[in-house]
C-alpha cells in the first residue's frame, strides 16, 4: 500500500510554484474567451470597454507568465543545489586546507602497501 511520505509532501515554496504556475495557465486560457467578450462588448457600442477587457487580460498573462518561470526556474535551482555543487564537477579535488599541525608529502614520499 502506498501513502504520503513527509518528505514527498511538496514545500512551501513548491506549493507557491504550483500555484502561480496554475495562475499562469489559468491567466493564458482567459485570452481568448476575454477576446470573445471584448468583440460582445465592442458590437453593442463599448468599444473602450471592450479594448480595457482585452487589453487587462493580455497584460495579466504577459506578466503572470514569466513570474511563474522565474520563481519556478529559482525553486529548480534550490532543489539541484541540494542535490549536487553547481560550481565544481564531480572529480574535482577537494579544496585543500592548510593546518598548523599537519605534515604535507609529496607523492614521491608515499609508499604502498600490499
Amino acid at each position: 500500500m502506498t501513502g504520503w511520505y513527509p518528505e514527498r509532501t511538496p514545500d512551501r515554496s513548491a506549493k507557491a510554484v504550483i500555484a502561480v504556475t496554475i495562475l499562469a495557465l489559468l491567466l493564458v486560457a482567459a485570452v481568448p474567451v476575454a477576446l470573445l467578450a471584448a468583440v460582445i462588448l465592442m458590437a453593442f457600442g463599448h468599444v473602450v470597454g471592450g479594448l480595457a477587457l482585452f487589453g487587462g487580460s493580455v497584460l495579466a498573462a504577459a506578466i503572470a507568465v514569466p513570474l511563474a518561470g522565474m520563481s519556478g526556474l529559482r525553486h529548480l535551482r534550490k532543489l539541484v543545489s541540494r542535490v549536487t555543487r553547481l560550481d565544481a564537477s564531480p572529480y574535482a579535488e577537494p579544496e585543500r586546507r592548510h593546518y598548523d599541525n599537519v605534515v604535507e608529502l609529496d607523492r614521491s614520499e608515499y609508499t604502498e602497501i600490499s
